[in-house]
């Protein structure tokens, strides 16, 4: 992960080639990066952004294939979601305005990751989706909060139900992303939307992040269910059957 810090505003890019998947590695840096920011009053945006031809592509195969090699493996898969909800809470819950950059595939926990951010710009031909439900399991790291919040139960339904992948056009259109541009225009647009948060005053942008919050925010109660999903979905085995097939590609 890459870091760097102009002005009021802290840049991190996921560098996880090829696709910048959620390794527990990752998803601790990105724990940390959100500490830092929230101990930080002179940080106004975070940007957040991915190397090649993924924003973030879900979860790492090689800990996913260990995960679901026995029940200890299991029980830490599902500590690993858990901690996925956190930090993706601590994102979303930031004084500072966070920016997702979807340059690239944004699925499963990718996908996740950009949806705690406040706005999302991403490249029309970016690849968007929670295809978990093709495994046998749920978006568990607050996909079906979020995307229920976001764009309604209706569409929540159909994406993830229906494990639909869209285009960023398509996803502009739906709501999951607030700007939908050409990849080759992706960066210099995103760069001048963070300038523009970045001239803004600080405190007042947090102030109307909790004020909109206060009106859209759910209790706790539906990322403890989903907790709870994934827990029984794991153990099942139909579910097992999918994903060692996946795995097995």
């Amino acid at each position: 992960m890459q870091q760097e810090r102009l002005g009021n505003v802290l840049h991190v890019t996921l560098d996880q080639p090829p696709v910048n998947a959620l390794s527990r590695a990752l998803i601790e840096a990105l724990g940390r990066v959100a500490e830092t920011v929230a101990a930080d009053p002179s940080i106004s945006v975070l940007h957040l952004r991915g190397t090649g031809r993924a924003f973030c592509a879900g979860a790492n195969l090689d800990e996913m294939r260990v995960g679901f090699s026995g029940p200890e493996g299991l029980e830490q898969q599902l500590d690993f979601v858990r901690r996925l909800q956190q930090v993706f809470e601590r994102i979303e819950r930031l004084d500072a305005v966070s920016v997702a950059e979807v340059g690239g595939h944004a699925l499963g926990g990718g996908l996740e990751l950009a949806l705690a951010c406040d706005l999302r710009i991403g490249a029309a031909e970016a690849r968007i989706g929670l295809p978990e439900v093709e495994l046998g399991l749920v978006p568990g790291a607050g996909g079906t909060q979020r995307l229920a919040r976001l764009c309604g139960p209706a569409l929540a339904r159909r994406l993830i139900l229906g494990a639909e992948t869209l285009d960023g056009r398509t996803a502009e259109q739906f709501g999951l992303l607030h700007w939908a541009v050409p990849r080759a225009e992706l960066a210099a647009r995103a760069q001048a939307l963070v300038e523009r948060l970045a001239q803004l005053p600080r405190a007042a942008l947090a102030e109307a992040k909790a004020c909109i919050d206060c009106a859209t925010r759910p209790g706790t109660e539906g990322f403890e269910h989903e907790l709870a999903s994934t827990r029984r979905l794991m153990n099942d085995a139909e579910t097992q059957r999918r994903v060692a097939a996946f795995l097995a590609r």
